[in-house]
């Protein structure tokens, strides 16, 4: 199967969109993720994917915990802010409003969840790399339409 065929095929699977952030050094760095996953329930354990080729991947490798928050519906702009390639950035988030969760990780207010992940473990995943997180604390910050992703564009759940 060539890569556009993959592409279009895959993004037939509606996912959440989040925003993974990492504070290594003091450097804060968020980046927009949809491949974002729940991979265990003993231990509790999430899966992030990493592009080799994003400014997130040097600070993945090096730091020792990160955060994912959920966002809503309406965090589009949120979303697209951290989709771009931006490098990490001493104590700042790009004026977005964050607060620091219990491993020093930055986390997204107003989000629709937070989960806080101790490193884990990293795999190799082709053009990615697959990073593991032990959940050790997780909350709901508010209750409102998830911000979904489908066909290559922003969607929302019908009625």
């Amino acid at each position: 199967m060539d890569r556009d065929t993959y592409r279009s095929l895959i993004g037939r699977f509606a996912t959440g969109v989040t925003v993974v952030t990492t504070n290594v050094r003091g450097r804060l760095h968020g980046m927009t993720a949809n491949a974002v996953c729940s991979l265990s329930l003993d231990p509790l354990q999430v899966l992030v994917c990493v592009d080799r080729e994003s400014n997130c991947y040097q600070q993945m490798l090096e730091a020792e915990a990160f955060g994912i928050s959920v966002l809503a519906s309406d965090q589009e702009d949120i979303s697209n802010l951290f989709a771009r390639t931006t490098a990490p950035a001493e104590g700042s988030l790009l004026g977005v409003d964050y607060r620091i969760g219990t491993l020093g990780e930055p986390l997204i207010e107003n989000a629709l969840a937070h989960f806080e992940c101790r490193l884990a473990e990293r795999l190799e995943g082709g053009d990615h790399i697959i990073v593991i997180g032990d959940v050790v604390a997780g909350k709901q910050v508010r209750n409102a339409e998830p911000l979904l992703f489908y066909g290559g564009r922003y969607a929302k759940l019908a009625d």
